[in-house]
C-alpha cells in the first residue's frame, strides 16, 4: 500500500476511500502527534461546502475529542483562513476538510502546524504510523475533549485582510466567481467592503455543485461575464479559495505565472520583495523566467506542489512564489496560498498603476505550452520505465534545446501529466501525444 498522505494531505472519494472511520483515526493520531501528546490541545477545524464535509468533520472532531483535544470549529471558510486562524487563536494545529479544485465526490483532510504551515513529510508519516495505534490516550469524564464554535472566525480573517492589504477599490467594476465553494460569503463581503462595484457568480452552494463548470479551473463563464458587463477585472477562486485566476478587461485569462510576474516587479519597486527572485514549479512557463531575468531577478523551480514552493521559500528566506494554477504564496501576508490575499495584492497594483490588467499581464511573454492528462491504473514505477524514459528523451531531442518536457504524476488524482513547452505549437501537440500514448500503454 502506498503512502496515505499526498502532496496536499489525505484525499479520496468521500465515504469510499476517505471514510468516517479514517477521518476519526486521523483526528486521534493528528491531535496526538501535533500536540506532543498533551491533553486539552486546541485544533482549529474548518471545511468547504461539499456535502460530505459535515460527515467527515463530525468524525474528525470525534477523534480529536477522544484524545482529550479541544476543537475550535469555524465552519465553512477558505483554507488560508484556517492557516491564519490557527495562529491568531493560539491553537496547536489546524485542520481543513476540503479537496480544493477536485470534483464534489472527492474530499480531503490536511493539517497545519501551530505556525500555520503545511506539515513536512516526516510529521505526516508519524501521524500515518499511529492510525491503528490502540494505546493512544482515551480520557474519560472531564478529560474528554470539548468542541466550541467560533462565531466570528470569518470576520477575524476578513479584518486581517483589510488591515494588511485593504486598498480603495471604489470605481472598480469586478466580476467574481466563488465556485460555490468556501469563499462564497467572505470574498463578496470583502470586495464590497473595499468599495468595488461587484457582480458575483456561482455563490449558491448546494453541497454538490462546488467547482462544477465554474471557478479557477473553468473560467469560461467568468470570461463571458467580464466581456458582457464591460468589467475591469474578473476573479476566479477554486473550491477552497487558496487559488486565484484573473481575467482581464478583454476577457482573457491571466494565470498564476502572469500574476506572480506582476506582483514580483511591483514588490521589487517598493522594496517588499525578499531575496533575489521568486520560487515556482517545473510547470511554470518559460516566459516567467524571461521577464524576471530582464529585471535582474531569478526564477527557482521546484517539483509540483505548493508545499515544495513553501519549503524553498523558507530555505532561502524569500517571500514570493507559487504555481501557474494560481496557488500563490506571499509570506508577507500568510503562510500558505491565499486566493483572497492574492486578489487584493493584484487589485492594489491595478489601482496604483491606473492601467488595464491586460497591460500589466503583457509584461510576461508566454511560450506555447501544452498539457495532456493520461488516466492510469498506477503511478508507481514510472521513472524506472525505460519506454517512457525513451519517449521523453526523443521529445527533448526533437525540441533541440528550445523547449521543455515535464512528465509527472498527479498528487491527487490517478493521472500522469505530460507538459511540453516550446516555440512550435504543432510540434508540441505531436510530442505530447506520442509520450501520452506510451504512458497509456505502459501504465493505463
Amino acid at each position: 500500500m502506498g503512502r496515505l498522505f499526498g502532496t496536499d494531505g489525505v484525499r479520496g472519494v468521500a465515504n469510499a476511500d476517505l471514510t468516517p472511520e479514517l477521518a476519526f483515526a486521523l483526528g486521534r493520531a493528528g491531535a496526538y502527534v501535533l500536540t506532543d501528546g498533551r491533553e486539552r490541545s486546541r485544533l482549529v477545524v474548518g471545511r468547504d461546502t461539499r456535502r460530505s464535509g459535515e460527515m467527515l468533520e463530525a468524525a474528525l472532531t470525534a477523534g480529536i475529542l477522544s484524545v482529550g483535544g479541544e476543537v475550535l470549529s469555524v465552519g465553512v471558510l477558505p483554507t488560508p483562513a484556517i492557516a491564519y486562524l490557527t495562529r491568531a487563536l493560539g491553537a496547536d494545529a489546524g485542520v481543513v476538510i476540503s479537496a480544493s479544485h477536485n470534483p464534489v465526490e472527492d474530499n480531503g483532510i490536511k493539517f497545519f502546524s501551530a505556525e500555520g504551515y503545511k506539515l513536512p513529510d516526516a510529521t505526516e508519516d508519524r501521524i500515518e504510523a499511529l492510525l491503528g495505534e490502540a494505546n493512544l490516550p482515551r480520557p474519560t469524564g472531564a478529560g474528554v475533549g470539548i468542541r466550541r464554535s467560533v462565531a466570528d472566525a470569518g470576520e477575524m480573517y476578513l479584518k486581517h485582510l483589510r488591515e494588511t492589504l485593504g486598498a480603495d477599490l471604489s470605481g472598480l467594476k469586478i466580476v467574481v466567481d466563488v465556485a460555490h465553494g468556501a469563499a462564497y460569503q467572505v470574498a463578496p463581503e470583502l470586495l464590497r467592503c473595499l468599495g468595488a462595484e461587484l457582480t458575483v457568480l456561482n455563490d449558491a452552494p448546494t453541497g454538490v455543485n462546488i467547482n462544477v463548470n465554474c471557478g479557477s479551473t473553468h473560467p469560461e463563464g467568468l470570461q463571458k461575464a467580464v466581456r458582457e458587463l464591460k468589467a475591469d477585472v474578473g476573479l476566479a477562486f477554486d473550491g477552497d479559495a487558496d487559488r486565484l485566476i484573473a481575467v482581464d478587461e478583454r476577457g482573457e485569462v491571466v494565470d498564476g505565472d502572469q500574476i506572480m510576474a506582476v506582483l514580483a516587479l511591483a514588490q521589487k519597486e517598493k522594496g517588499r520583495l525578499k531575496g533575489e527572485g521568486l520560487v515556482a514549479t517545473s510547470m511554470s512557463n518559460m516566459g516567467l523566467e524571461l521577464v524576471l531575468k530582464k529585471h535582474g531577478l531569478l526564477l527557482v523551480r521546484t517539483q509540483v506542489g505548493d508545499r515544495y514552493v513553501l519549503e524553498e521559500l523558507l530555505n532561502r528566506g524569500w517571500n514570493l512564489g507559487g504555481e501557474q494554477s494560481g496557488h500563490i504564496i506571499n509570506l508577507n501576508y500568510n503562510t500558505t496560498g491565499d486566493g483572497l490575499s492574492t486578489a487584493l495584492q493584484l487589485l492594489a497594483v491595478l489601482v496604483e498603476k491606473k492601467v488595464p490588467l491586460s497591460d500589466l499581464a503583457a509584461i510576461m511573454p508566454r511560450l506555447p505550452q501544452l498539457m495532456v492528462n493520461v488516466p492510469v491504473r498506477q503511478k508507481e514505477g514510472w521513472k524506472e520505465n525505460t519506454k517512457i524514459a525513451a519517449a521523453v528523451a526523443g521529445a527533448e531531442k526533437a525540441l533541440k534545446g528550445r523547449g521543455r518536457v515535464v512528465v509527472r504524476p498527479s498528487g491527487t488524482e490517478p493521472l500522469m501529466r505530460v507538459m511540453v513547452e516550446g516555440e512550435d505549437a504543432g510540434l508540441l501537440r505531436q510530442i505530447a501525444e506520442e509520450i501520452a500514448a506510451v504512458i497509456a500503454a505502459e501504465l493505463g
